[in-house]
């Protein structure tokens, strides 16, 4: 018969075992995959190609990361959970602040813009048309405008609305144009991949010339379309003018590279400012990618120049197009 030993030798024993290895395996399989998006989040460029499909997710892997922390917490790992704790305060401080509301400019001349991708043209023109009648946009940016479409909403009555336009449409995805309530003075189009961006002034009373964009680049769907897509955001960088709006379908969110740029450069998110950055517009409709259910991002934006207040944004649904429009009431530096 053996005896069993109890008290401080058996303490002693109970110590002096072996941590189990099967746990701290189990507990970094946990924590490094959070890591490892932390750290590629805070590398100021989109590293690979397959990065750049991930990396729009960070909103939903912010929250998630929470899950490393419970686990290296629980199984007294205090390595991993200093590691999880640093993954989740990175995430966090990249995610947090867009529900946060920076405040803005309440005065000055305002400007009312909305931008709608439509889905090769298939969006019904009364139904926009009847947006822009609630809206009261000052300017309309589109994206994937097409010959037909254009003519249905010039047959609607879209021109007695906002009668001043720059038509840059083309069959299937690369049309865009620029629809205002003041006079335009069209500028080169941004062509590059098959898209063109349309680009105009804007002459706003009591503001001047306000340059405007219609964004639209290439999507980063497959890999021999990476390049066109970082070159199509590319255009739109450098110094941007105090009056400045890009407005559009940028197939990009605030955590991929070149709009983390353009905002370094000195544009600022509409949404973002106003607490509501984290406003999806992309599907709002089921979509599905290699078999996969895609969970909804924000692609579209309404981007302002270093003078440019915001004063109200939003987003609205429109039929048979899987983005939302996006609304933003911007408030421009008075004319000097």
């Amino acid at each position: 018969m053996i005896a069993e030993v109890s008290g401080p030798q058996a303490a002693d024993d109970r110590n002096s075992r072996p941590p189990r290895r099967w746990v701290s395996v189990l507990v970094w399989l946990a924590v490094a995959p959070f890591a490892g998006w932390a750290v590629l989040r805070t590398i100021p460029a989109d590293v690979d190609f397959r990065w750049v499909q991930l990396v729009g997710f960070t909103p939903y892997v912010a929250p998630a990361s929470i899950v490393a922390v419970i686990t290296a917490l629980a199984s007294r790992r205090w390595t991993a959970l200093a590691v999880s704790l640093m993954s989740t305060a990175t995430l966090a401080a990249h995610v947090l602040p867009r529900a946060l509301p920076a405040g803005g400019h309440t005065t000055g001349p305002p400007l009312r813009v909305l931008t709608s991708n439509l889905l090769k043209g298939s969006v019904p023109g009364p139904a926009l048309i009847d947006l822009v009648r609630r809206l009261r946009p000052d300017v309309l940016t589109l994206q994937e405008l097409t010959p037909s479409a254009a003519a249905e909403l010039k047959r609607d009555g879209l021109e007695g609305l906002l009668p001043y336009k720059v038509d840059r449409s083309r069959p299937g995805v690369g049309g865009s144009g620029i629809y205002a309530r003041f006079p335009v003075t069209p500028d080169e189009a941004i062509e590059l991949g098959g898209f063109g961006q349309a680009r105009a002034s804007v002459d706003v009373p009591g503001a001047g010339p306000v340059e405007i964009v219609s964004v639209h680049p290439c999507a980063p769907r497959y890999e021999n379309r990476f390049a066109c897509w970082a070159e199509g955001l590319a255009a739109l960088s450098g110094r941007p003018r105090a009056s400045s709006v890009l407005a559009g379908d940028f197939n990009a969110t605030l955590d991929h590279a070149p709009t983390r740029r353009l905002l370094a450069e000195g544009y600022h998110d509409a949404a973002d400012t106003m607490g509501q950055g984290l406003a999806t517009t992309w599907p709002y409709q089921p979509w599905h990618f290699n078999g996969f259910a895609i969970p909804p991002v924000t692609l579209d934006h309404v981007l302002a120049g270093p003078g440019v207040g915001v004063r109200a944004f939003g987003v609205h649904r429109l039929p048979v197009t899987d983005h939302h429009a996006v609304f933003a009431e911007l408030v421009l530096p008075p004319a000097t």
